[in-house]
């Protein structure tokens, strides 16, 4: 199948500072982030930045990039600029990628996309994996996902959802067995059709509160094919202590 790959990166960081350009390896953060992108299988692969110095490390190693506003107030805001800058179909599907996951692996990304072009009727895919941890359970920094029979998101939280009652109010010690509690992946493939809409939808109440952008498609009627996966996803790099990780792997050759 043929999809696209994007991967917004701004160089502001609060934590980090210019963290695309971090050095990882002898390549910038970004540069290593399109490389694992390539190995999907994607038809194309570009970063969509707001600032020149990333668009110039990205063309002294072979990657397309395209300038885009620095006033985006979200990632997809800013795939919607780069789409149409590089005149997609509205058919066409695009894998959003964060520049900050340097681990990432190829075959999820291509899973997204194919989860997406399964589902006709869908704008939107992403993945999930059953939570099997109830500390995981538990935290809002980890975001749930509740599916239909179908396997298109009915809801997406920080809270525990669903909740067991009757387990629960035993104790939270573990988890009952046959729980449907998903943690998202934070990957998302769309159809260009809807990211050239996107910016004319309005922001959700339900968004706002749980500040998770994808409420805002569920809120206005989109569906979102979701692509239950096993394992967990490296972590991406929100730190030094991330990054000096990342450089550890990369070093010792486990990527």
């Amino acid at each position: 199948m043929s999809f696209t790959v994007l991967i917004p990166a701004r160089y502001a960081s609060t934590r980090l500072p210019g963290k695309p350009l971090s050095d990882i390896h002898g390549k910038p953060m970004v540069v290593r982030v399109a490389e694992r992108a390539r190995a999907s299988g994607a038809e194309r692969v570009v970063i969509a930045t707001d600032d020149d110095r990333i668009r110039s490390a990205a063309l002294e190693h072979g990657i397309d990039a395209v300038l885009t506003r620095s006033d985006h107030s979200t990632g997809t805001d800013r795939l919607a600029e780069a789409a149409a800058q590089l005149k997609l179909q509205d058919r066409a599907i695009v894998v959003n990628v964060q520049g900050d996951e340097p681990l990432l692996e190829p075959a999820l990304i291509r899973e997204v996309a194919e989860e997406l072009r399964a589902h006709a009727d869908a704008s939107i895919a992403t993945a999930c994996r059953l939570i099997d941890d109830p500390q995981e359970a538990f935290t809002p920094n980890v975001v749930k996902v509740v599916l239909d029979r179908a396997g298109y998101a009915l809801y997406f939280s920080r809270a525990t959802i669903p909740w067991a009652r009757d387990a629960f109010a035993a104790g939270r010690e573990k988890l009952p067995l046959g729980l449907p509690l998903y943690r998202h992946y934070g990957l998302y493939a769309y159809r260009v059709g809807f990211l050239r809409h996107y910016p004319s939808l309005t922001p959700a109440p339900i968004e706002r509160f749980e500040a998770l952008e994808q409420l805002r498609a569920l809120w206005h009627g989109y569906r979102i094919a979701v692509k239950i996966t096993a394992g967990t996803p490296a972590p991406g790099v929100d730190t030094q202590e991330d990054l000096e990780r990342v450089r550890l792997i990369y070093a010792a050759g486990k990527v």
